[in-house]
């Protein structure tokens, strides 16, 4: 391999120090980098370049409030890296949104592009609010006025945005608005999870979870797990979490655990998926009350006696201590970062199979990239077409991933990074840095 160098020396890349994964995700996200980049004895240069985010942009968003009032929130938005294409990443939401938080959310898409073979670079964005506690107004007003200050970044041969944790196509469509009307012409592929009414794609909003239940068939026929023999739990009831529970369960599985916001629901016998996706339409986004399952924690529903588990709720939720007693044989990452290093080190340790979030809910930004597409050529695809294209490229890239760990003898989250790490260098280096 041209990039690598003779010996590796991890002292040349950065000093080992005390991290509080909790605290800064992006180091969390680094440990596991650095993995790979020792693998690959990754040349020092491209070391730093690759770790570090191309551009961190921080703005102030002032928003009149129904009161009349004016309140100043704080928006982010980190492009990691545009090696592969223009940047791609998601929006969003949240009160404990930190730059830390969306440095790593953003490198993680770099690496993600780069394990489904997408030729887009990483980037993500977060806004610090409460979406719950704001009306459609006040959220309108917050994305325009965010959408608006970083005019000079977002593009659709620059930056891309997505939906991410509390955005929906409704944002997306305030934000392709926005952007048209400076630009002075209708814009549709500056963004994408839009309405399919704006340009978006079938497919997308189911998207994540497909692909998560897509890898997870592919792992089980690895170790030779039939899916109809299998009982899964699921973290998390949001958009990935509750299609990942659906069309898993449509492919025989027992879906015995789910929980949201409002805790864990568990059946021994399996739950009534349709039915609960029901009851959360009707019962102001959660589970809250629902009275056909028993109440679990969410430490009960993670180490649970299952065959899959799907974290697909937050960050850091299996820990060292939970990893311990995980009894799954499979763990599908349906969410951004849900297990810590420490917690990855005993899981290998338990023989636990862990497809990692770059491979596991990149199906989400596969689909964006068809949309993109679909925006460019101004023709759009069945559904069909659109299920069939990313069933075959996460296979592919499960595919890949698997025989890149066995390669190296390391987990699968290592391989995913060796051979997305790789694909970026390669580009890189053939691009050459310019001066």
């Amino acid at each position: 391999m041209p990039f690598k160098q003779d010996v590796y020396n991890r002292s040349v890349y950065r000093e080992p120090a005390p991290i509080d994964h909790a605290a800064d995700p992006f180091q969390a996200m680094m440990e596991r980098f650095d993995v790979a980049a020792e693998i690959l004895e990754l040349n020092p240069g491209f070391y730093e370049y690759l770790c570090r985010p191309a551009h961190v942009h921080t703005v102030s968003i002032p928003v009149v409030m129904d009161t009349g009032h004016i309140r100043v929130f704080e928006g982010y938005r980190v492009i990691h890296n545009n090696v592969l294409g223009p940047s791609k990443g998601g929006i969003r939401y949240a009160p404990d949104v930190s730059v830390s938080e969306v440095k790593a959310l953003a490198a993680w898409m770099t690496w993600k592009c780069a394990v489904v073979d997408v030729p887009f670079g990483g980037a993500k964005g977060g806004v610090i609010c409460n979406p719950r506690d704001m009306s459609p107004g006040e959220l309108e007003r917050l994305t325009r006025r965010y959408t608006a200050n970083l005019l000079d970044v977002f593009g659709p041969d620059r930056d891309i945005p997505a939906p991410d944790m509390n955005t929906n196509d409704q944002i997306m469509a305030w934000i392709l608005d926005t952007y048209s009307m400076h630009a002075r012409r209708t814009e549709n592929a500056v963004v994408t999870g839009k309405p399919v009414g704006l340009g978006g794609s079938r497919g997308r909003t189911e998207a994540t979870g497909r692909g998560v239940m897509t890898v997870t068939l592919a792992a089980l026929d690895r170790v030779g797990l039939d899916a109809a023999d299998c009982t899964v739990a699921v973290q998390g009831f949001g958009n990935v979490g509750s299609i990942a529970a659906k069309l898993l369960a449509e492919q025989g599985c027992s879906i015995v655990a789910v929980s949201d916001v409002t805790g864990g629901y568990y059946n021994a016998d399996g739950l009534d998926i349709p039915a609960m996706i029901e009851y959360v339409k009707t019962h102001d986004g959660t589970l809250d009350g629902y009275e056909a399952a028993e109440p679990l924690t969410n430490e009960e529903l993670l180490t649970l006696d299952v065959d899959v588990l799907v974290p697909a709720a937050k960050e850091d939720q299996v820990t060292e201590e939970i990893a311990r007693d995980v009894q799954a044989k499979i763990i599908a990452e349906g969410a951004n970062g849900p297990t810590t290093p420490a917690a990855d080190t005993v899981l290998n340790e338990k023989g636990v199979i862990v497809i990692p979030d770059i491979l596991a809910n990149a199906g989400g930004v596969t689909v964006s990239y068809f949309e993109w597409v679909q925006d460019r050529q101004g023709y759009f695809w069945t559904l069909d077409r659109v299920n069939e294209r990313l069933d075959r490229i996460m296979t592919r890239a499960f595919d890949g991933v698997f025989e890149t760990a066995e390669t190296h003898d390391v987990s699968l989250r290592i391989g995913a990074y060796v051979m997305s790490i790789r694909k970026v260098a390669e580009a890189l280096r053939i691009r050459g840095i310019y001066a």
